[in-house]
């Protein structure tokens, strides 16, 4: 009977170098896994595999040495431990996700629901390449958004209240692009907002609310950590509403079907077609 390796290989089945010996890949959305689902996986391991997993760059599990043969009873014995098949080849892969704001004292965004709602809609699409999408909660940047092919990254857009500023100084100290200037002699503050990255420190330093913020999404497009460095672009002011990033994603994922070419990664896409194409695009969609 013939083995059709391309299906298996969707399906998260990838072949090893040892004859008819996969390494299977779990579906695990924003790096969680319970506990139940983790004694399933050694179940799985040394049942069927050597006793071990990987743990993949992209928050995976994976589980090497998986027979050809044993492979209906691993399927069963995922479906029976509340597992997932992951996902290989030219689709929407797993989302990966940071804690975020529910965890994190420096979340600005709730990043595992956000990614349970983006795995819903999007996992294992299939499109001209695979597609990555990432979540990280704030401007430390855990999860390294600007990798992705979509990355999502928690910000904070300021504004500021000359009548309750006492020109301490803290905000311009804790700025990292120098953005804020304060003249403490001269009670004078200047904010120059094409060097904010919405960070939002200012806010949270603010001693008297001078400055207040609004949390949001700051998306970037094009990255890619493979063969050819190259980290996404911000193309959109921040987004301050699900709904619309959500519409925002979609148009990125149809502009992809759209445009891309099989085999080529997104990035090539956009280098080919023009980010500014895509620009247009988006901004049809967010206005």
């Amino acid at each position: 009977m013939a083995v059709d390796y391309g299906a298996l290989k969707k399906g998260g089945f990838m072949r090893q170098k040892q004859k008819d010996n996969f390494s299977m890949r779990l579906r695990v959305v924003a790096g969680r896994v319970t506990a139940e689902q983790l004694k399933a996986v050694y179940d799985i391991a040394n049942r069927f595999g050597k006793g071990y997993v990987h743990l993949t760059a992209r928050q995976g599990i994976e589980i090497p040495f998986i027979r050809l043969q044993d492979l209906d009873e691993v399927k069963k014995a995922l479906v029976d431990g509340g597992l997932e098949q992951g996902a290989c080849g030219a689709r929407v892969r797993t989302v990966t996700a940071c804690q975020g704001s529910a965890i994190c004292p420096n979340g600005l965004i709730e990043t595992q629901e956000l990614a349970d709602k983006l795995d819903a809609r999007y996992f294992g699409k299939d499109l001209p390449h695979k597609f990555k999408l990432g979540i990280t909660g704030c401007k430390n940047n855990c999860l390294k958004a600007e990798e992705n092919d979509l990355g999502i990254k928690g910000g904070m857009w300021p504004t500021y209240s000359q009548d309750a500023c006492t020109y301490c100084g803290l905000c311009a100290a804790v700025c990292p692009t120098d953005a804020i200037i304060v003249d403490k002699e001269a009670k004078e503050l200047t904010f120059d907002s094409d060097k904010c990255v919405a960070c939002g420190r200012c806010v949270v330093s603010c001693p008297t609310g001078a400055w207040q913020g609004q949390k949001g999404y700051v998306l970037s497009f094009g990255g890619n950590f493979g063969n050819n460095l190259k980290f996404g672009e911000e193309l959109l002011p921040i987004i301050f509403d699900e709904d619309k990033l959500f519409a925002v994603v979609d148009a990125t994922i149809a502009f992809f079907q759209e445009y891309g070419h099989a085999s080529e990664r997104f990035s090539k896409t956009l280098a080919r077609v023009g980010m500014d194409k895509l620009r247009h695009y988006l901004e049809g969609v967010v206005q």
